[in-house]
């Protein structure tokens, strides 16, 4: 199976755009003044984005280490296994690293609007909605990778059944030729049999007749050889 292929790289490739994406959004919110609205805005979207790529993260480990039991029957080695662990680490590196710079950020600015009451009730308010939204949009991500992966594994097992399908065709077709070759070559040691049967008799007529009686035997073979093509070939 190519890597174009293969579920892993599909899903791979899918969670390293997340990623990159992260990153970029990430240098954004670095740059954005604290305290504003583009600010909440891009750190409520960063935490989304890192919670979401590290359950995607969680299931493709546990994919791998399904495979890790069995790695033949998923065509896989030792070395490819750890590729795949190998990038599966970094990634979460990748999202830990970005996570643990949004949530210092976001304790920041909680820390310093406590001293106002009135700011800390709206901050609560504020990081309740955020939760609420947050667990929405997270079993939204869920329910859509789900589905995704769901879908892969019917097209993965109709890949297999028409495999299958044409492995049984193929068997079927070699079984059928073997009959008929078979068959050919009892027919044609019949025929080389009757063949033998038939000059040695030739021979032995032959030599018990005189030179007039071959000449005739020889004439009469070729009239008929002569007969068999007329009604053969002309009629």
């Amino acid at each position: 199976m190519t890597p174009a292929q293969d579920p892993f790289y599909i899903v791979k490739d899918e969670i390293q755009d997340s990623i990159d994406k992260v990153q970029d959004t990430f240098h954004q919110w670095k740059q954005t003044p604290e305290n504003t609205g583009e600010y909440v805005h891009l750190t409520k979207e960063l935490l989304t984005s890192c919670e979401s790529i590290q359950w995607q993260v969680d299931e493709l480990e546990k994919a791998i280490s399904v495979a890790e039991r069995d790695p033949a029957y998923y065509g896989l080695n030792e070395g490819e296994i750890g590729r795949r662990r190998s990038w599966t680490s970094l990634a979460r590196n990748q999202v830990f690293s970005v996570r643990r710079n949004v949530e210092a950020g976001r304790q920041k600015i909680l820390v310093g609007n406590s001293t106002n009451p009135s700011e800390s009730i709206r901050s609560k308010k504020h990081i309740s909605q955020d939760n609420d939204e947050f667990i929405a949009s997270e079993s939204d991500q869920q329910m859509l990778l789900i589905k995704r992966q769901d879908e892969e594994l019917d097209a993965l097992s109709a890949s297999v059944q028409r495999i299958g399908g044409v492995g049984l065709t193929i068997h079927d077709e070699l079984a059928g030729q073997e009959k008929l070759l078979g068959e050919l070559s009892l027919d044609m040691e019949t025929t080389s049999n009757r063949l033998d049967f038939v000059q040695k008799r030739v021979a032995m007529v032959m030599k018990k007749a005189s030179w007039k009686g071959q000449i005739m035997m020889i004439a009469f073979l070729v009239i008929l050889f002569i007969i068999l093509f007329v009604l053969v070939f002309l009629t």
